[in-house]
């Protein structure tokens, strides 16, 4: 598995690369000014995938982030609750009260 793992990223190393030697021409942007910027099609097409994903990943991140606190509260809570079940359901045995139990008669219980 990890073969073709390898084999993928490089074929798509490859892709790229023949990509960018086919698209290797100048592309004139028009700044604020007046100003005209000479920039290679491949950078201009590498800046535009990064300004979609950048603020996707900081998405994602933050939503993991928020996820995990959540769960990390939900589960401290969790605890909480558990222990203090377990100490209000202790047994608490009372001797003053006999068990009251009819041997004449079997299968009577008070």
């Amino acid at each position: 598995m990890q073969f073709l793992k390898i084999l993928f990223w490089c074929l798509l190393a490859f892709l790229a690369a023949a990509f960018t030697m086919g698209n290797w021409t100048t592309v004139p942007i028009r700044l604020v000014g007046g100003l005209i910027a000479d920039v290679n099609l491949p950078v201009l097409l590498f800046v535009t995938f990064l300004l979609g994903l950048v603020p996707t990943l900081i998405w994602q991140h933050a939503v993991r982030w928020r996820l995990r606190q959540r769960l990390a509260t939900a589960e401290r809570n969790l605890t909480d609750l558990r222990s203090s079940v377990v100490a209000a359901t202790e047994p608490v045995a009372d001797p003053t009260t006999p068990l009251a139990m009819s041997i004449d008669k079997p299968g009577t219980a008070i």
